[in-house]
């Protein structure tokens, strides 16, 4: 690791920074994952749209079709990948407290930077804040790598602001993906923003969040390399320009963006976020490949409709 347990904290309030992309895992015809595509997505990612990290085998990653074995395998390739030149999280998210552990340490070993666990599903919701205190104590407990929390209504239920800001003081605790209303991560900055990086996956939000909140950290969703081209940054400028004050000029060049979202959002077929994220990919010549199942494909009318939008949306290929 690149820092020490007691150190989880000042290192990535000083370096976990920037837009950081939650990667897709392409899959080839016969289910296999495209580790040469990965790869090469990777680098494009870095080189061209200069991403600053990368959450690794989440749910965009697919992670629930992945035995342990191939997530384990996600996490050696994204950190050869990426080197010294991107930060990585790996998602060690699971029901069995066991298989979270096992990747943690795998993650630990191969070189990420940090973990993010989402929170589980609890069959018996009753001293719920107690239970999840409990289980991310417990996760702490067995690695010294930094750990981002995640909650998002897929649990079930939604951690509140108060509950996350007892869980900001757990020493190895240093962010969290908080997939809830504005309201509720504006009330968990003003608790605990001193102790844990709060983010949101939203990019329609990050700019507000940068100037009103003081964000320093995107974590994270698939817009940073689905909106951008190596010709057409317009994520990382306007990101940039609010980093440096300018506002105006980042709103100016966000708002252009808003042509970009339409197309993406309209043509999304509801229960195939995967799929279609990844024909965009394979529009933008990155490498999306296939699904697995159970996730759906689409369909030749679905593919044409993506593909007239993109041709209009004014990307810059």
């Amino acid at each position: 690791m690149k820092y020490s347990r007691k150190d989880a904290k000042s290192h990535s309030r000083a370096t976990m920074r920037g837009i950081w992309a939650a990667a897709l895992m392409p899959f080839r015809a016969d289910g296999a994952m495209d580790e040469e595509g990965f790869r090469a997505n990777i680098d494009h990612w870095i080189d061209d749209l200069g991403i600053d990290g990368f959450f690794v085998a989440g749910k965009q990653g697919e992670f629930f079709s992945m035995s342990v074995e191939e997530r384990k395998r996600c996490f050696d390739l994204a950190v050869e990948c990426a080197g010294d030149r991107a930060q990585t999280i790996m998602s060690c998210s699971d029901q069995n407290m066991d298989v979270v552990i096992d990747l943690a340490r795998h993650a630990q070993e191969c070189g990420a930077d940090y973990i993010v666990v989402h929170a589980p599903v609890l069959h018996f919701l009753k001293q719920q804040d107690e239970t999840l205190i409990r289980y991310y104590e417990t996760i702490a407990s067995k690695v010294d790598i930094g750990i981002a929390l995640w909650s998002h209504p897929d649990s079930g239920y939604l951690m509140s602001p108060e509950l996350c800001a007892r869980l900001a003081e757990i020493e190895t605790v240093v962010a969290i993906k908080y997939s809830v209303p504005r309201d509720m991560y504006t009330r968990l900055t003003e608790l605990a923003g001193d102790k844990i990086l709060v983010s949101t996956a939203s990019e329609e939000e990050w700019l507000d969040n940068i100037l009103e909140l003081n964000w320093q950290l995107y974590l994270c969703s698939s817009p940073p390399y689905l909106i951008q081209t190596a010709n057409d940054r317009r994520m990382k400028e306007y990101t940039d320009l609010a980093f440096a004050g300018r506002a105006d000029e980042a709103r100016k060049i966000s708002a252009s963006l808003q042509p970009v979202r339409d197309a993406l959002k309209s043509t999304r077929p509801a229960e195939k976020p995967h799929a279609h994220q990844k024909y965009w990919q394979d529009l933008l010549g990155q490498t999306g490949g296939h699904v697995r199942p159970p996730i759906l494909a689409l369909t030749e009318d679905e593919k044409a409709a993506t593909r007239a939008a993109f041709d209009a949306c004014g990307l810059k290929m």
